[in-house]
């Protein structure tokens, strides 16, 4: 009997990434979204391809899927769970408390008799796993001790650059050829899923973090860095010496965190940091900055690629120049289309540069990044 594979979030990540990687599993994948027009998009088409761009790329056909629009019939989506073997996501990290209630109703009709379905949430978050979790166990509150043994939940890290896709490409994704899915194996306990080209790992932690703290900042940092030098493409602003240098200035900071912290060996975490940059100048992805440099209050605050490396960097008293540098070149980033480039102009405008950065960044006045930052936020304020 084919598995059945239920994946929220329908978009590029979900089928170029995540769907892609469920169907060479031989999972039946059913989708579930909430963009109507996307969802009969997908139930319109027999296959879609996945077009991987530049060195060693491959086209990939998927089939075997269909789509379930959840807003409009959510006992449909709970009934798909309650019979999947496999329930994942990509949907942001805030948005997990969506999903929450209809992955809830899947386990409530699941019956005990029934394998354990494994849930793995594959978003940009340290522990958004956890997070699904939490907010499901909330959700059930005196019903999750007995509901609880019917789902494994496992963390994970995904890596894989999915861009802005070029017009008319219908459900047809474009993706670079590199991908990386990490797995926490312990949650099985020996019964793994099958999931080609993933692969599990006994210590997730110092995966996901190597992950947000070098892809994540170096995508961000080239993104603002190009915007601010009026480049369009990512590829481009990195054929900038200058913007190259300073992305690489940045990450190579991020990886002293990670070796301290997690024990990385130095020359891995270079060949890890050239690797990124390389994936980065793939002039076959068609990336602009302002795709990825959109939501710039959530990129600047407290956990996330900026001011967490750069965070726990001065507390273990290491360089943040580079990391500054981004801050900075993030805190010049407009774009009147992205509704949170519009809230931070609006923001340094109106308050001053203590306001904004304890209200931004998280930082307490007290911790030792909180002066540095605080500076580079003053040259931007009114």
């Amino acid at each position: 009997m084919t598995k059945k594979a239920v994946h929220f979030g329908a978009g590029n990540i979900g089928r170029g990434f995540v769907g892609a990687l469920l169907h060479e599993g031989g999972y039946e994948i059913v989708f579930s979204d909430v963009a109507g027009p996307l969802v009969d998009a997908i139930n319109a088409a027999d296959s879609y391809t996945v077009h991987e761009v530049g060195e060693g790329g491959r086209d990939v056909t998927v089939t075997g899927f269909r789509a379930l629009n959840s807003a409009e019939d959510p006992d449909a989506v709970a009934a798909e769970v309650a019979e999947a073997a496999v329930v994942t996501c990509a949907v942001g990290p805030t948005v997990l408390k969506f999903i929450a209630p209809h992955v809830l109703a899947g386990i409530r009709a699941r019956g005990d008799e029934a394998d354990p379905v494994r849930i793995m949430a594959c978003e940009n978050a340290i522990g958004a796993t956890d997070q699904l979790r939490e907010h499901i166990a909330s959700l059930a509150g005196d019903e999750w001790p007995q509901l609880s043994v019917r789902a494994v939940f496992a963390n994970t890290a995904v890596d894989r650059i999915v861009p802005g896709q070029p017009e008319g490409a219908g459900i047809d994704v474009t993706v670079e050829p590199f991908f990386e899915w990490a797995i926490e194996q312990g949650p099985f306990a020996g019964d793994l899923p099958s999931i080609p080209g993933a692969h599990f790992v006994d210590d997730l932690g110092p995966f996901i973090e190597r992950k947000l703290f070098t892809v994540n900042t170096g995508h961000a940092a080239t993104a603002y860095h190009g915007a601010r030098a009026g480049v369009e493409k990512i590829a481009d602003a990195l054929a900038d010496p200058q913007i190259e240098a300073r992305v690489a200035s940045a990450i190579a900071e991020t990886s002293a965190v990670l070796a301290r912290k997690h024990g990385f060996a130095e020359e891995d975490l270079a060949e890890y940091r050239a690797t990124i940059i390389r994936r980065f100048k793939n002039p076959a992805l068609p990336d602009t900055v302002l795709r990825v440099g959109r939501q710039p209050l959530r990129k600047l605050s407290r956990h996330e690629r900026f001011i967490g490396p750069a965070a726990e960097a001065a507390e273990y008293g290491l360089g943040v120049a580079g990391l500054l540098e981004a801050v900075d070149a993030a805190l010049a980033f407009e774009d009147p289309a992205d509704e949170q480039a519009v809230e931070m102009r609006s923001d340094l405008a109106s308050m001053d540069a203590d306001a904004f950065t304890e209200a931004v960044t998280g930082l307490d006045a007290s911790h030792p990044l909180y002066a540095p930052v605080r500076d580079v936020v003053a040259r931007h304020t009114a």
